[in-house]
């Protein structure tokens, strides 16, 4: 193993949010090959069908809870919105019916998961902590967050650094690939996408990468300045800051230099760490997309951050995780997508031809 001088992170199973980098997404358009049941290359057309089920239109029931509260979630991964940019539908069928993954796709995930892996390994060394409660869990979050910043600070390079952030009344995590400075003083996400094919993504993977990309810039920047608060986090997780860490966390912890007990000494280090180290706002975002047999760079692709349109797809996303509206699926002429889907013979906005779901009205004009 490359000399690494020392660093080390700590990692955990069933951690506050996935230790695994959000980049193992699966590769949407390059997973499958395309099923003759669902149409050629390139067509734009719903398959007709008699088997079309209404869904509700108008106002959701007060009564009916929300997607959030459905699947008992207190947090939403960034990949969750941008699965929502891909195909809506595609992402709740994911949430339904979680285990739905083929042997295939899963060798696509395991793959690309051992390259990030690999990489991480190049700038740390990997230390297993034993959590016992769901505090130790984001605690070992905030600890390898402690040790990234100076880490930053001094040697220009990092990776695998969690984000988390309110975003529309929602709390939002994630994990960023690489943050490093460039020759010119500024501060550059690299976002490594492995593909299973030696082939440069299509238009909408790239769209769906650049918003997921822009979601961590928007995130990370509320946190280095100051925009994201102990508050808020407690709110949605219900973590308790008076909770004592475990003792692997706690060792760990002492190791590091920190001198805390409880999860709330931590997290307020955290919180002080991230808005008075001078850590910049992210200047630069970059997507690499490599082939994962040859480690071939395929297209680099350089993000602009539009601000007004990332927030207007955030509220458009969270609408329906706030129980606003319905799912939606593609519009026909990205009906292509469904060639590579795995849901696409249960899917009912399929099977309506994209007319089964209707927005529902703004909550603002709900209230009475």
């Amino acid at each position: 193993m490359e000399d690494t001088g020392g660093k080390e992170m700590a990692s955990a199973e069933a951690s506050g949010f996935s230790d695994l980098s959000d980049s193992e997404f699966l590769d949407l358009e390059d997973t499958q090959e395309s099923s003759p049941s669902l149409g050629k290359p390139g067509s734009s057309e719903f398959p007709k069908s008699d088997k079309c089920i209404n869904l509700p239109k108008g106002k959701r029931d007060l009564d009916v809870p929300s997607p959030l509260e459905r699947f008992n979630l207190k947090y939403l991964y960034v990949t969750d919105l941008s699965t929502q940019n891909w195909c809506e539908q595609q992402m709740v069928y994911g949430k339904e019916i979680p285990d739905f993954l083929t042997p295939e796709k899963e060798a696509v995930l395991n793959t690309g998961a051992s390259i990030h892996l690999a990489r991480e390994l190049e700038v740390h060394d990997l230390v297993t902590v034993s959590v016992v409660t769901k505090e130790d869990a984001w605690a070992v979050k905030f600890l390898n967050i402690l040790s990234m910043i100076p880490t930053l600070q001094s040697e220009g390079c990092i990776r695998e650094f969690p984000v988390f952030g309110e975003v529309e009344g929602v709390l939002l995590v994630g994990v960023i690939d690489e943050l490093h400075y460039t020759d010119k003083g500024e501060l550059e996400l690299a976002e490594l996408k492995t593909r299973r094919r030696p082939m440069t993504p299509l238009k909408a993977q790239k769209r769906k990468d650049c918003f997921q990309v822009s979601l961590y810039k928007y995130i990370f920047d509320a946190m280095v300045q100051g925009k994201v608060t102990p508050a808020s986090l407690i709110h949605h997780t219900k973590l308790c800051p008076e909770k004592p860490l475990g003792p692997s966390v706690l060792r760990h912890a002492q190791q590091g230099g920190f001198s805390v007990k409880s999860f709330g000494d931590l997290m307020e280090l955290v919180f002080l760490s991230l808005t008075l180290s001078d850590l910049p706002v992210i200047d630069i975002l970059k997507i690499e997309y490599i082939h994962q047999e040859t480690a071939a760079v395929l297209d680099t692709e350089v993000v602009t951050f539009e601000e007004k349109e990332v927030k207007s797809k955030m509220q458009h996303y969270m609408a329906y995780w706030m129980g606003q509206r319905e799912p939606q699926g593609v519009d026909v002429e990205d009906a292509w997508k469904c060639r590579t889907c795995s849901y696409a013979d249960i899917c009912e906005w399929r099977k309506c031809g994209g007319q089964c779901s209707s927005t529902l009205e703004p909550q603002a004009k709900r209230t009475r």
